[in-house]
């Protein structure tokens, strides 16, 4: 695997409305960015490490703690309606272009999930090689609100979401598991990124984490969560 070229991903956009300033607010002492830029430079696979941003303040972050950001986000890549697949696209062509080589996988990591750790990431490559899939992306199992356990509410009546004839009343514990995106790791093959515009592909596998390491910052009271792991 070491001759394949892996690039490491990392969006950061600086507007953000929940927690203002979130992608470099302070969590455990250090900007909440650092954690992601660590697991990536403490990869053993990683070729490169870059930060996406059309912050100043987030680029001159990056890069004291090791990452890249070769480049200012352009504008109709930050505002509110861009989407991730034309912004990581932008950034994959740029260091391909900069580099004079094409990546063999790029791997999205997004700061807001700052648990997740190097051996993480190399788990999740070693198991998109050796499977031989497009894409390998990151889940939790869900805990506490299955889907077989959800309703919808029409004309004022309880249905169920899925519909199985029937209500289910096993136990929690008898429910099959189910499993969510944690947001913490998206690796996909260059060409299926570029090429076929698709985080996902044809193949994707999962690679479960533990919910300690998937929580995902979106509120103060995340960060708040987030912190008591990092104590």
């Amino acid at each position: 695997m070491n001759d394949k070229k892996i690039l490491a991903f990392i969006p950061a956009r600086g507007g953000s409305k929940g927690v203002p300033n979130k992608n470099i607010v302070d969590v455990g002492g250090s900007p909440l960015i650092k954690y992601t830029i660590d697991a990536a430079l403490g990869s053993e696979i990683l070729t490169h490490c870059i930060v996406s941003t059309d912050s100043d303040a987030i680029a001159t972050v990056a890069k004291s703690c090791g990452a890249l950001a070769p480049f200012k986000r352009p504008e109709y890549l930050s505002n509110d309606k861009a989407l991730s697949l034309p912004v990581i696209q932008h950034a994959v062509e740029f260091m391909e272009a900069e580099q004079g080589y094409q990546y063999d996988v790029v791997i999205m990591l997004q700061p807001t999930t700052p648990l997740r750790q190097s051996e993480d990431i190399d788990n999740a490559i070693s198991l998109l090689f050796e499977t031989n899939a497009d894409s390998v992306i990151s889940v939790v199992e869900v805990e506490g609100h299955h889907p077989l356990r959800m309703k919808r509410v029409v004309n004022g009546r309880l249905i169920n979401y899925i519909d199985q004839g029937h209500e289910d009343m096993r136990p929690r514990q008898e429910l099959p598991p189910v499993y969510i995106r944690n947001g913490a790791i998206y690796a996909t093959r260059r060409d299926v990124l570029i090429k076929d515009s698709s985080f996902i592909g044809l193949d994707s596998r999962a690679y479960i984490m533990t919910s300690e390491r998937s929580v995902n910052i979106d509120t103060y009271k995340d960060l708040l969560l987030a912190q008591s792991f990092l104590i």
